[in-house]
Order: C-alpha cells, then sequence, then structure tokens
C-alpha cells in the first residue's frame, strides 16, 4: 500500500508538526485550515505556534515543495483529522469539529483513500465520523456497511505527545492504532511507519478512543491525589512540597506535583469524555475532575487573603493600591499554549475582582489574548516585581524558577508551584 500525497486537516499544536514531519519524509503534505491567516503563515515557511525547531522543519518543507496549505480540502491518498474536540453544556463532548472536518473532505475521496481521526474523542466517535462521509458519498462503500470491503478504510490514532518535545515524540513514541476493520488498521499501520520509530500497536477504534482517554484519566486523577492533598496540608499548617518529597522516598509511592489546576486540550477536557458516556461507573474520574477544577478557585482565595494581609499591615492603604503579578499564563512550563490553563483563568478572574492593578507575565506571549488586554498589563518579570506587592507563581517557567530569593523577599508570595520553596 502506498501513500504519495497525505492531507492534514487542521494546522495547529498536533496538526502542523505532523503534517511538518510527514514533509520531512518526502510525502506531498497538503495542510488544510479553516484560518486564511493560519495557511498564509505557513506558506511563507512560517510558523504561527512554539514548538521547538518546528520553524526550521516547516520552511524547508515549504521550499522544498513538499508542503503547502489551503482552506479548501484536496485529493490525497489519506487524510488525518487533527481539530479540536471541546466539550459543550454540561461536559458533553463537542463533535461538530469533526463533523465540519469529515464532510468537507467527503467530496475529494476516491476508492482506496484512508482516513484517520487523530482528535481526542469519546468512544464511537471513528464510527460517527465514517457515517458522516458514507451519508456525503453514497456513491463510495464504508467500513461499517462493507467491512474488509469497504473502498476508504477508516482508523481512529490518537495524538499522545508532550508539547516542547512534540516533534521528537512524534517520531519516537508508540502509536496506538484502531481500525474499524483490521484492513484498515493495517492500512493506518502503513502510513504511520513512514516515520514513526516507535512500535505502531494494533487494536480496533473503540480501543484506541478509550486508551487515550484512560491515560489522561490516570494522570488526572494522580494529579488530582497531589492537588487534593496540597489544600489538606495548607489547612493543617503542613509544607506540602516537604511532605511530598519524604513520601516519595517510599520504594512504592510516586506523588506528583501539586499546581493552580490542570489544563491543556487533553488531561483537562477528556476525562469528561468518560463521564458523560458512563455517568454512574465514574466516580473516581468524576471527582478528579472536581478537584482539579476546585483549585484555581482555592488559588484565588489565597490571592483574596494575601491582600487582607497587606491591608493589614498597612492600614493607610486601600485594595486599589495593591498590585498583583500573576507569572504565567500558559497550561505548563516553557509553552506559549493557553488552551484550558488554569493560570489564565485565575488571572483572568483576579483581575476581575481586584480593584487595583494587576500584572501578568508570560515570556512566551508577546500579546495578551482580546478578551484579557483590558483588564490586564502584560510586562515582564523586572517590571513586574519592581511595582508588585503580591506575586503569585502560576506556571514553573524556567525563568521564573532563576528568579533569587532575595528579590522576593519583600513580597507576599503564593507559589503554587513550590519552585520557591528553600
Amino acid at each position: 500500500m502506498k501513500f504519495d500525497s497525505v492531507s492534514i486537516i487542521g494546522l495547529g499544536y498536533i496538526g502542523l508538526p505532523t503534517a511538518a514531519v510527514f514533509a520531512s519524509f518526502k510525502k506531498k503534505v497538503i495542510g488544510v485550515d479553516i484560518s486564511q491567516a493560519t495557511v498564509d503563515t505557513i506558506n511563507r515557511g512560517e510558523i504561527h505556534i512554539i514548538e521547538p525547531d518546528l520553524d526550521m522543519i516547516v520552511q524547508a518543507a515549504v521550499s522544498q515543495g513538499y508542503l503547502r496549505a489551503t482552506t479548501q480540502p484536496e485529493a490525497a491518498d489519506a487524510f488525518l483529522i487533527a481539530v479540536p474536540t471541546p466539550f459543550k453544556g454540561d461536559h458533553e463532548p463537542d463533535l461538530s469539529y469533526i463533523e465540519s472536518a469529515s464532510k468537507a473532505i467527503a467530496p475529494v475521496l476516491k476508492r482506496g483513500d484512508l482516513v484517520i481521526l487523530e482528535s481526542t474523542s469519546p468512544v464511537g466517535a471513528t464510527e460517527q465520523m465514517s457515517a458522516w462521509m458514507a451519508e456525503a458519498r453514497p456513491d463510495l462503500t464504508f467500513p461499517q456497511s462493507h467491512g474488509e470491503a469497504s473502498d476508504i478504510r477508516v482508523a481512529h490514532c490518537p495524538e499522545r505527545v508532550l508539547p516542547g518535545h512534540v516533534l521528537r515524540e512524534l517520531v519516537q513514541n508508540d502509536r496506538v492504532i484502531g481500525g474499524m476493520t483490521p484492513a484498515c488498521s493495517q492500512a493506518a499501520a502503513t502510513l504511520y511507519r513512514t516515520f514513526v520509530e516507535g512500535e505502531c500497536v494494533i487494536t480496533d477504534a473503540r480501543t484506541a478512543e478509550m486508551c487515550k482517554l484512560t491515560e489522561n484519566s490516570f494522570r488526572d486523577v494522580n494529579i488530582a491525589f497531589a492537588n487534593e492533598l496540597s489544600m489538606i496540608c495548607d489547612k493543617q499548617n503542613v509544607n506540602v512540597w516537604e511532605l511530598i518529597r519524604l513520601a516519595n522516598r517510599h520504594p512504592r509511592v510516586s506523588i506528583l506535583q501539586p499546581g493552580p489546576g490542570v489544563g491543556g486540550h487533553c488531561i483537562a477536557v477528556d476525562p469528561w469524555f468518560i463521564v458523560s458516556q458512563s455517568p454512574e461507573q465514574a466516580r473516581l474520574i468524576r471527582s478528579a475532575r472536581e478537584v482539579n477544577d476546585s483549585k484555581p478557585e482555592w488559588v484565588m482565595q489565597k490571592a483574596k487573603i494575601a491582600v487582607a494581609d497587606f491591608l493589614q499591615r498597612y492600614p493607610d492603604k486601600t485594595a486599589r493600591d495593591v498590585t498583583i503579578a500573576c507569572l504565567g499564563l500558559a497550561f505548563k512550563p516553557d509553552i506559549d499554549d493557553l488552551r484550558e490553563s488554569p493560570a489564565l483563568s485565575i488571572t483572568r478572574s483576579i483581575a476581575a475582582s481586584h480593584p487595583g492593578t494587576v500584572l501578568a507575565v508570560e515570556p512566551n506571549i508577546s500579546a495578551l489574548p482580546a478578551k484579557l488586554a483590558e483588564a490586564l498589563t502584560l510586562t515582564d518579570v523586572d517590571e513586574a516585581l519592581l511595582r508588585a506587592q503580591i506575586v503569585i507563581l502560576l506556571v514553573d517557567h524556567k525563568t521564573f524558577k532563576a528568579i533569587p530569593a532575595s528579590r522576593l523577599s519583600e513580597h507576599l508570595v503564593i507559589d503554587t508551584r513550590g519552585i520557591w520553596q528553600g
């Protein structure tokens, strides 16, 4: 089975690196995105996201003619759908982006094509995607009706990469490949072996979908334990960072580090897909989500207490005189990704409720999102420490880790990541 051309639908944090890697292996890659600005940026050989080394690979791929971007799907031998899967309402999965993508590529499908859903999805989403394509193209056959004899192969292969290390992990990590039939799985494995050095592990589509949700739910539950522990220790006047350091000396204990919450497009979202489909059984998974979702509110309460402490020390001041510096807006260290970021949520809420100035420090972005620009001032570390009386560490960027303790001695500090604990 030969795939001379590959189309990537969605050129975001997963789609663009995937497109670039395929192109670097001399595949003809057609990237599709609804944003004309994104398309134009890529066609200039530039990138619109931050990911180490991605700019060089995209520039080379575009200049050599292996990668180009467009807003309209075109014919290809394989299609990878890497669009968002957020939730809506009461944490219900929103498959509208997948529906739009599948219907967009349907007119250009031909017999023998392969369609892979990479977007993290609730169980059954791949089958639903195939049904949408079948409805749009009754002249072609699909796995749900014709099994191994279908004209179109359909599979699910979830991404499992770490922002900041995406290019390396795309190549080195194992891939779980779930086809709607064995032939679909084999076709998808053949495509991924173009660049994947890890093992391509074959399963069915539903198991592949559940695998990604399980991985992120496992991590969410473990993070929730650490976050819950931090709140308990705060009430008991115990240093949680020292406690975890000591507990982890046990040979079979490995507690994670607490934080201000859980963010990103995976861990903060995916467990809800399981809960929505199995609400009575997913009790622990739901509880973990609720613990992690509650942590930002706990941090905001600590900020209010800090303001009150400052005013008690300086009775001639008012809350309007207090400047708060929030260090970090991204959902994890040393990236620019603000999706589902608890740090962003906390900073936004503090800015909405605090009558004084709120400074935001995020060294990985050059401008605030439009919704925040009116309420916040984006500045650098030096100015923030000079102007603020209260400093809230929300993301453990390397820039913040380099701040010496001596520069914080005059501030009220809320360190949600424990980087300044001794």
